[in-house]
């Protein structure tokens, strides 16, 4: 589903690239995780294929298609959950779903449709007509994935979906994700939550300095190491203990 070869990106006030000569392929159908320490690469290689920033240097396609010969294909066949709530506070829940089905050509009763039955899956229908600056942090990162997947993307991209939300709201996110993926979504997803991606991932990738360190199925991955118990223990053995505070 997503071919990278030797993708690399570096901003032009930055001493080093964010990501570098990176190779990776990721099968459809396949729930990956992006993994790694803060100021690794992981948002900036998400951007790079979902159009958002051009890269330095390398190529990226998805599904057959490319950045170059097939923008606009491309961005209708990808849905986006970005960490940051993309949200218009002072609309109503329904009012935010429709304007951002309606940037994909949804319209009329099939959005409207598409709309409560995801709000429905939920847990937010009766909150349809409320104003999402009234919306605690889980119901917001609720609103934020419905928006990304009215069009029915092949290829979502998910940044931190489940962070700083309740337990109940996590589990209602990654059970609808499971469903999605199910139904054939290819699913791209980062997170620092490594218990959770251990057992929420198909497959994983660990990147650190804008490079690819290793990759593989996470039970896999932790099999390999003689001192490892979890996805945790991998991780810290090839990214170190030391902090990663990055601005």
């Amino acid at each position: 589903m997503i071919q990278i070869e030797q993708i690399s990106k570096k901003y032009k006030t930055a001493e080093n690239y964010s990501v570098s000569n990176l190779d990776l392929f990721i099968a459809e159908n396949e729930i990956f995780g992006l993994l790694g320490p803060n100021g690794a690469g992981k948002t900036t290689l998400i951007s790079l294929l979902c159009s958002l920033i051009k890269p330095t240097s390398g190529s990226f396609s998805i599904d057959g298609l490319t950045y170059q010969k097939n923008k606009n294909q491309l961005k209708q066949l990808i849905g986006i959950v970005p960490q940051e709530y993309a949200l218009y506070p002072t609309l109503t829940a329904f009012e935010n779903l429709s304007y951002f089905g309606s940037m994909y050509g949804l319209k009329g009763k099939s959005l409207e449709t598409k709309i409560n039955s995801a709000l429905e899956h939920l847990g937010l229908l009766a909150f349809a007509n409320k104003n999402i600056e009234t919306f605690s942090g889980g119901m917001k990162r609720r609103i934020n994935l419905i928006a990304s997947i009215l069009h029915e993307p092949k290829v979502l991209f998910l940044d931190e979906p489940t962070v700083g939300v309740d337990v109940q709201s996590k589990n209602v996110i990654i059970e609808f994700l499971q469903d999605l993926n199910k139904k054939g979504t290819t699913i791209i997803y980062t997170s620092h939550h490594l218990n959770e991606a251990e057992s929420f991932c198909t497959k994983v990738a660990i990147i650190d300095h804008g490079k690819l360190i290793i990759e593989g199925k996470p039970h896999e991955l932790i099999s390999n190491y003689k001192e490892a118990h979890n996805l945790e223990d991998v991780f810290l053995s090839l990214t170190g203990k030391g902090l990663r505070d990055h601005a």
